[in-house]
Formats: C-alpha cells, sequence, structure tokens
C-alpha cells in the first residue's frame, strides 16, 4: 500500500543534485499527498491498486530558479514510480514557507560536514526567516577539515547560488559553506 511514510523513505534515498545529502535531509521536502478515488473505491473490495493511486509531492526549492529543478523532478517522479508502482506522481516546487539552512537535518549537516560543506548555525544571520544582508559578517565557520577557526572567505560567490568559498589557513584547503538564506 501507498502511504506518506513509504513516499516519505523513497524520497530519503534521492540526492541533491548539486550537493552531497538528500532532498529530505536539505529540507526541500514540504508534503506529501497520497491521493486515492474515493468515488470509484469501495472499501469492500480492499485496498485502490497503485495504478489509481495519485501522488504529489510539495518541494521547497533552496533558490527560486535553482536550475537543479527539472532533474530533481525527474528524479523524483522515476524513484517514487519505480518504487511504488504508481503511475501519477506529481512534483509541485513551492515558495511558502521560503527554504532556508533551518530546514537541514541534524544528519544533513554531519553529512555536509564531511564532504567539507559547512552550514550557518541556526543564530546566524538570516536564520529563522529573517532577512539575510548583503554584506557577509559575523564570525566565519571553522574549517570543516581540520576545526580550525584561521579561515577567510574567498568568495561570495561559490559554484552553486546558494554556496560561497573559505579558504582554511591551518590546513589550507578550500571549502564551501552555505550561505544564510
Amino acid at each position: 500500500m501507498i502511504t506518506n511514510e513509504r513516499i516519505r523513505r523513497v524520497l530519503e534515498t534521492i540526492p541533491d543534485p548539486e550537493m552531497p545529502i538528500s532532498i529530505v535531509d536539505l529540507g526541500l521536502l514540504h508534503a506529501v499527498r497520497v491521493l486515492r478515488p474515493d468515488a470509484e473505491h469501495d472499501a469492500s473490495r480492499g485496498a485502490p491498486s497503485p495504478s489509481h493511486v495519485r501522488v504529489e509531492i510539495d518541494l521547497i526549492p533552496t533558490f527560486v530558479g535553482c536550475p537543479a529543478l527539472d532533474m530533481i523532478r525527474e528524479q523524483v517522479c522515476a524513484k517514487v514510480a519505480s518504487e511504488t508502482g504508481c503511475r501519477d506522481v506529481r512534483v509541485n516546487f513551492v515558495h511558502e514557507p521560503p527554504w532556508s539552512v533551518d530546514r537541514i537535518s541534524a544528519a544533513g549537516r554531519e553529512q555536509l560536514r564531511s564532504f567539507g560543506v559547512t552550514v550557518p548555525d541556526r543564530s546566524s544571520p538570516g536564520a529563522a526567516g529573517a532577512l539575510v544582508p548583503l554584506t557577509v559578517s559575523g564570525a566565519a565557520p571553522a574549517c570543516p577539515f581540520c576545526g580550525a577557526a584561521q579561515v577567510e572567505l574567498t568568495s561570495r560567490f561559490g559554484p552553486t547560488r546558494c554556496k560561497m568559498i573559505y579558504y582554511c589557513n591551518a590546513c589550507r584547503n578550500s571549502f564551501e559553506h552555505l550561505k544564510p538564506v
């Protein structure tokens, strides 16, 4: 039987195309709806087959116009269909509530750190829905490789719109830091 929990477990296996983290741990998942054809379904006949169920998934993009949205939609539709047998999977990108780094799970933060990507803590500017200042201020993140605080911002613009680049003077590694949006 197709349930919201089963769909969520499938979505937990889908990586974000731009970061080493699942779309669920990244906080993109907003809602899952499993819609059954009640008018055509009679309880005495048992649960409807997967081919008669529609799954709607609401995802929150990290940025409006993110170039990975089509790829995410295709991956979600294909994986949910193959894992559940549901033929009608729809992905909606919603912008309310807006995505922020606060939506990243604790496991997701640790996974990103292990790949050299730091995440602002929840007290950083921009957390809890506050506006993000145009200038980057506040404490720099600790290096995810050696833990040193001797880091410097080298570029406010990283490989994706949601990242910036820091350099660690202690271990001499560059690393990415998610912007506090």
